[in-house]
């Protein structure tokens, strides 16, 4: 068999016990919602993730996307986790918190996006098929936007209470997680409080525990909306506390974020020009070392404690009325993102590297976008034009710093620090009905990607990668140039009877693509300033953030059969492939393929299913990044659900039920020396472990 579809037979074999059921609401073709809830989906019109409905697992929302064709996860600690989408990760993926964007708190993506919605706290998570629409920013990947549970208006102006409450525990990490939404409303106000905690130890595996990967993380807010004939106003505020908690493949843990988010919405209806705006703010304030969550160093000269910061200002506003025997919508956006980041040495106030200080960085936007019939086509037309600026502050060390540092912040003190950059997208999205049972969709489009922060003025050698966790130090570039990507795709969504399946092709050809290189032409020669600081550390080859050529292709695809009103099977498989276009080599970290396959039991209040999970092995890796390759896994788990009555619900779920000792591909390296996972080692995943989730809803 192809290494391309698992690489074994008998893996292919052990993946036939399992299930995932990918369900779908009736919404646009163009998105993606999965529900797994035990029923064939209305293939083409899916685009809903629901936490509730999904099998209990771990804390991280990352993990939840992993489920669907395409994605899969980046396991850098249990709140950190990223979102890989068809082989691009980071900032190529537009990812938002209640449509709301906002920059990261520290330069290795501790707390990407979804760090910051707790599981309790989501009613659905909507990922974009394809390319995220230009409406939503620009981006490489797809989109995801994470929408949180809210008390919606009353139908009549008499007062009612209302809740959506989750309590959820697991045994791979001793943890727990409670929380939800409480509020009261009629049909013209809304008030709501919402909340939750979640606490864990180490993660459990076959070969004893993951040293410094517990977690903590406190959230709490509110919400007011207020309603008057077609006009609509919304205030949330919430404020997100995430306490100690372990990262082992970074060089240090979290020691606290302490975020605070703000979000003024309005909505309404001016004589058939439906108009949106909103304008948002978010603080972030990140401490991080390297000896409270693991064996300290041996010299006192090597404690580490950095300090970061950022604030973000977003906002936007959009009209769309009838126009061109179709919808037309236009509308402007921006953000700006400050960034501070100190490295300091707790017991030494002269040791102070203000490594990414007075870091500004901005971003405004305008669009099209027009839906509507065209040639017997349904369709989305896109465009969009950004203007970004960048500017970086002054590069500074403390005396207690050795001179070669202070020799690099006065170079890039001499450097032009004020950069700017203007991209352009379009998107076409097009589908049409073939038949009764099959829908053709097709996508083409031009999509951009600002170079961030790091990757452009990240002078001091640091292993600050934007989150890739693979130990290297890295140095950025002032001069890099955006990425832009020339997509293509084609996919079917077809439903018979039984059956339903939504294969799609894709192909992503990528100019000026950003990735870590040697720093120069003779690696492990150290002969330059950078090589020296970094040898210093531990690192004789940095690595530069530069612009490459990229190609990325492959397929995803879900799939499923219904044997009889109470059994059926479904499944999705991905595969990319990622390629170097400037020289002969792979992409670094990209996913090998994956089949998802189950079996599910429904009755009329309960639910069982068998799942497998088969990972193939990952043999194309990046040669010129010293990539080491991982061999294929299959597991089995174990899931069910029951209805206990009207608004009450109980979850069950066994991961990993015959215990095995696996690496994905994707996971971080360890650096934390109390572990039973060995230095430099991937990390393992966790072994057996039950899950339980009581959901209550009124």
């Amino acid at each position: 068999m192809s290494p391309i579809i698992l690489n074994s037979t008998s893996l292919l074999a052990l993946s036939c016990l399992a299930a995932i059921p990918a369900l779908a609401q009736d919404v646009s073709p163009l998105t993606d919602i999965i529900t797994v809830s035990g029923h064939q989906p209305d293939t083409g019109r899916v685009d809903r993730l629901d936490p509730a409905t999904l099998p209990p697992s771990g804390p991280d929302a990352a993990a939840l996307i992993a489920r669907l064709p395409g994605a899969a996860t980046l396991g850098n600690g249990a709140l950190s986790g990223q979102v890989q989408y068809r082989g691009l990760s980071g900032g190529r993926i537009n990812l938002r918190i209640d449509g709301q964007s906002f920059a990261s708190g520290g330069p290795n993506l501790m707390d990407p996006p979804l760090h910051y919605a707790p599981i309790a706290l989501i009613e659905r998570i909507e990922v974009d098929r394809s390319v995220s629409p230009v409406r939503n920013g620009p981006g490489l990947a797809g989109g995801v936007n994470t929408v949180f549970k809210q008390v919606g208006f009353g139908e009549t102006g008499q007062w009612q209470t209302r809740h959506d409450l989750t309590l959820a525990g697991r045994t791979a990490d001793d943890s727990t997680a409670y929380g939800g939404v409480v509020g009261i409303a009629n049909d013209q106000i809304r008030v709501q409080l919402l909340g939750s905690r979640e606490s864990g130890g180490d993660i459990s595996w076959p070969g004893g525990t993951i040293g410094g990967s517990q977690h903590e993380r406190l959230v709490y807010g509110a919400g007011l909306g207020f309603r008057t004939g077609v006009h609509e106003v919304s205030l949330d505020l919430r404020r997100q506390e995430t306490g100690a908690t372990g990262n082992p493949p970074f060089a240090m843990d979290i020691r606290y974020f302490d975020t605070d988010f703000a979000r003024l919405g309005y909505r309404g209806d001016w004589d058939g020009v439906s108009v949106t705006a909103h304008l948002a703010f978010a603080d972030v304030a990140h401490a991080m070392n390297n000896f409270d969550l693991r064996p300290a160093p041996a010299m006192a000269a090597m404690y580490r404690e950095s300090l970061a910061t950022a604030q973000t200002v977003s906002g936007g506003a959009d009209a769309a009325f009838d126009a061109l025997g179709g919808s037309l919508r236009l509308g402007f956006d921006g953000e700006q993102a400050e960034h501070d980041l100190a490295i300091t040495n707790p017991d030494n106030a002269d040791f102070v590297l203000n490594s990414l200080s007075g870091i500004t960085m901005e971003r405004s936007g305008a669009f099209a976008e027009w839906t509507g019939a065209l040639g017997g086509w349904e369709t989305e037309l896109g465009l969009r034009a950004d203007r970004h600026r960048a500017v970086a502050g002054t590069a500074s060390v403390g005396p207690a710093v050795p001179a070669m540092p202070g020799m690099l912040a006065m170079a890039f003190n001499a450097t032009d620090r004020r950069l700017d950059d203007t991209t352009f997208d379009a998107v076409a999205r097009l589908w049409r009905p073939l038949s009764e049972t099959t829908t053709l969709r097709l996508t083409l489009a031009r999509k951009t990607r600002a170079p961030g922060y790091v990757e452009r003025f990240a002078w001091l050698p640091t292993e600050a990668s934007g989150g890739l966790a693979d130990g290297n130090t890295y140095v950025g570039d002032a001069g890099l140039a955006p990425e832009t990507a020339w997509i293509a795709e084609a996919g079917l969504d077809w439903a018979s009877g039984s059956a339903y399946a939504r294969p799609t092709l894709f192909y992503r050809s990528v100019d000026d693509f950003i990735q870590g290189v040697p720093y120069d032409s003779t690696p492990g020669v150290i002969d330059t300033p950078v090589e020296m600081v970094s040898a210093m550390n531990g690192d004789p080859t940095p690595l530069r953030f530069a612009n490459t050529d990229a190609r990325l292709y492959g397929l995803d695809l879900d799939f499923g059969y219904r044997f009889t009103p109470a059994w059926h099977l479904d499944g999705t498989a991905s595969w990319v492939r990622g390629e170097r276009r400037d020289m002969d080599d792979n992409l670094y970290r990209i996913a090998p393929p994956s089949l998802r396959l189950g079996l599910t039991r429904d009755a009329a209040d309960w639910s069982v299913t068998l799942e497998s999970v088969a990972v193939a092995r990952q043999g194309e890796v990046s040669r010129s990044n010293s990539e080491a390759e991982t061999p294929g896994f299959v597991l089995v788990n174990l899931y069910a659900s029951w209805t206990l009555r009207d608004g009450v619900s109980l979850a069950a779920g066994v991961e990993n039920l015959f215990d095995q000792t696996y690496r994905q591909h994707l996971g971080g390296y360890n650096r934390n020396a109390g572990s039973d996972a060995g230095l430099g080692e991937r990390l393992p995943g966790s072994g057996r472990s039950l899950g339980l989730r009581l959901s209550l809803q009124g």
